[in-house]
C-alpha cells in the first residue's frame, strides 16, 4: 500500500512538474520571442520597436531617416552613405583617402530583416556584422597609414542602409 501511494506521489509530481516547465521559441533568425512583464511597475519597460522603420523610403524620407539614424559623431565626418537595396542585391563603395588614426564607422539599416555589412582595407576585414533593422552600431577601426575603405552593404530582403565614417 505504502509503495503505491509513493509511486501515486512520485507520478503527481511529475505531472506538476511537467505543466509548470516553460519551452523557449527559436526563430531562425536567433532572435528569442518577447516575453511580456507581468510587473508594469518598474523602470524596466520594453517598448515595441516602431513598425514604420520596417518599411524601406526613398528620396527626401531616404536623407531624413540617414540623418537621424546616424547621429552627429563628435569627430570629423570624412564619408557618408545611404541608399536602397533590393532583395538579393549587394553594394560595394568605397570612401575618399582616410588619413591614418582612429575612426568610427556608424552602421544603420531599416527594412523587415538584416542588413549585412562588410568594412575592409584591401584584403584585411576591419569589420563584418549582420544588424537587424531598425538598429545602429558604432564599430571603431584603427588605421596604421592613409587608407581607402571598402564598405559592401548587402541584404536578403529590401532594405534601407546608412553609414558614415568619422575621426575621433
Amino acid at each position: 500500500m505504502s509503495r503505491r501511494l509513493a509511486s501515486a506521489a512520485v507520478g503527481l509530481l511529475l505531472v506538476l512538474c511537467s505543466a509548470l516547465t516553460a519551452c523557449e521559441y527559436t526563430y531562425d533568425d536567433g532572435g528569442r520571442a518577447d516575453s511580456s512583464p507581468t510587473d508594469t511597475t518598474g523602470s524596466n519597460v520594453v517598448l515595441p520597436p516602431d513598425p514604420a522603420l520596417e518599411q524601406t523610403v526613398t528620396g527626401e524620407a531616404l536623407k531624413e531617416w540617414a540623418k537621424a539614424a546616424l547621429p552627429e559623431s563628435q569627430g570629423q565626418s570624412f564619408y557618408s552613405s545611404s541608399g536602397f537595396l533590393n532583395s538579393g542585391e549587394s553594394r560595394t563603395e568605397q570612401t575618399v583617402q582616410l588619413p591614418g588614426g582612429t575612426y568610427a564607422v556608424t552602421l544603420a539599416c531599416r527594412g523587415t530583416r538584416r542588413v549585412s555589412f562588410a568594412v575592409s582595407v584591401g584584403e584585411t576585414a576591419l569589420v563584418d556584422l549582420t544588424l537587424g533593422c531598425a538598429n545602429a552600431r558604432v564599430s571603431v577601426v584603427q588605421l596604421e597609414k592613409d587608407a581607402i575603405l571598402a564598405i559592401t552593404v548587402g541584404a536578403r530582403s529590401d532594405a534601407n542602409f546608412a553609414y558614415r565614417v568619422s575621426r575621433l
